[in-house]
């Protein structure tokens, strides 16, 4: 059912990331031509090539590393995510004690670290995102998921986390929802931040070091011989900024050139890599997200939410939302697709359907908001794995690292992979290269037609177990038993 409201509600929001569609946003770097040389070339301008960058020239100054983007920096899933910054590096506490029994805690206390050192780099950068250790809130809005609440807390609480469970009263009086019937309060494990501010911040504490950044530079292909690594690059010019609708890079309108690199990390995530192997390995899904106007004072009071948590409902498909430092709600999730073939493409980001159903879903948890509108919506696509969190890899002898499959939690383990990176590029046996996260890889998908069948059937299923009180069908319960399942 689509409420009178919801048309009128989303009539004016723009098609492109609220983060992004900012008149301060840095000006585009010029793009790569001609032949270069690097001792290091980071092939991706997100958190994960960014983070990269920055700890190499921070370990080596005399290190010289080049960057490259086939748009510009943060343009991508780093500068349209929810802003949530998680310790975790596995997807959750549960998913990492499914997966990494004998090392979850180590996991736990590296991702809680690496948290720490983003808030440090923040300040030490003086970095301009809106960082704020918020912690964050899981409402139960059905009676069966307060048991499942129970159950995480206690597993939580096993591991040193700082939580706390609240009825329904308690948890209303935190953030005003008729629809929620408790909560679980994670204290310090989660920061909010500008996912935008936090990439551009990023970018010119690279350009600070000394790390060259080339922008719309586009890498074609691969080569290596016994001493390096060489990258074909085309420059696509300065093409319209990637945040608006519409964009196309024209590679005729480019430059051709070449980098011939020592080390090479390949950081591009989602999107097709340049590494054949990987294709096996990750899926590209659509997330989509819709951001409100700034609140009233009224509206603010009606809602309540003054300790900013960033806030999350424990279904299968779940919504994640948010307070931005301006006093709008960012509200995203529930209605992850895939298309098939692994099919990435810029009119995929607009999905009117799931827009409509997302702001119903606002209505119905905020009905004191009837008259809020939205200003923004979009989407854009999340790497995702069997095993739900990321894994490592090196080709051409080691000369090569490779990090992907963050599956909507890189915010913050993206720059705990940058330095599992590093140390596989130097060839190192640290703590870090002998986890089994590191390690192992997950298990690869099948082919088409069988991957999108198997996706879209798991799809149907878990909201199909939504409906049914979380009770989980023949097809999620078989998943469950060959490690594949998912439950969030």
């Amino acid at each position: 059912m689509t409420l009178p409201h919801t048309g009128r509600a989303l009539a004016d929001a723009a098609p492109v990331p609220y983060w992004l569609d900012r008149p301060d946003r840095p000006d585009p770097l010029p793009p790569l031509s001609g032949r270069h040389s690097a001792d290091l070339l980071v092939i991706g301008g997100g958190y994960s090539g960014l983070w990269t960058a920055l700890l190499a020239k921070q370990a080596d100054p005399d290190r010289d590393v080049l960057l490259v983007d086939a748009g510009t920096c943060g343009w991508a899933a780093s500068g349209r995510n929810g802003g949530f910054c998680a310790a975790s590096l596995t997807h959750g506490l549960a998913n990492g004690v499914d997966r990494f029994p004998d090392e979850v805690g180590e996991l736990e206390r590296l991702g809680r670290d690496n948290l720490d050192a983003i808030a440090a780099t923040v300040a030490k950068f003086d970095i301009d995102c809106d960082f704020e250790r918020t912690g964050e809130l899981a409402v139960a809005v059905e009676p069966y998921q307060l048991d499942g609440l129970a159950a995480d807390a206690d597993l939580a609480r096993r591991y040193g986390h700082r939580v706390r469970l609240l009825d329904r009263d308690e948890v209303r009086a935190e953030v005003h929802s008729p629809t929620y019937l408790g909560g679980m309060f994670d204290a310090d494990r989660v920061a909010m931040v500008d996912p935008a501010k936090l990439a551009w911040g990023l970018r010119r504490a690279c350009l600070d070091l000394g790390v060259r950044v080339h922008e719309h530079t586009r890498v074609t292909g691969l080569r290596g011989d016994r001493a390096a690594l060489h990258a074909s690059t085309l420059g696509t010019g300065p093409a319209a900024h990637p945040a608006d609708p519409g964009r196309v890079d024209t590679p005729a309108a480019g430059l051709p050139g070449s980098i011939r690199a020592r080390r090479v990390v390949l950081a591009t995530n989602a999107f097709p890599p340049l590494l054949r192997r990987l294709r096996a390995y990750l899926v590209p899904v659509y997330d989509h997200v819709l951001m409100t106007e700034p609140l009233t004072p009224a509206q603010r009071d009606a809602i309540g939410w003054r300790n900013r948590q960033g806030l999350a409902d424990t279904a299968n498909q779940f919504h994640y939302y948010r307070i931005t430092a301006d006093g709008r709600i960012l509200f995203g999730g529930y209605d992850a697709v895939y298309h098939y073939g692994n099919r990435v493409a810029p009119e995929l980001e607009q999905r009117p359907a799931t827009f409509t159903t997302l702001a119903r879903h606002f209505f119905t948890t905020f009905p004191q908001l009837a008259d809020v509108r939205f200003s923004h919506r979009w989407g854009g696509v999340i790497d995702t794995c069997t095993r739900f969190c990321p894994f490592f890899g090196t080709a051409y002898g080691g000369r090569l690292a490779y990090a992907a499959g963050y599956t909507g939690l890189g915010v913050g383990a993206t720059r705990f992979g940058a330095r599992v990176l590093l140390d596989l590029l130097d060839g190192l046996n640290t703590p870090l290269t002998r986890l089994d996260l590191v390690r192992r890889k997950p298990l690869p998908f099948p082919p088409e037609p069988v991957r999108a069948v198997g996706i879209n059937l798991t799809r149907w299923s878990l909201a199909r177990a939504d409906a049914r009180e979380g009770r989980r069908d023949l097809w999620l319960r078989t998943l469950d038993r060959f490690g594949l399942g998912f439950d969030s």
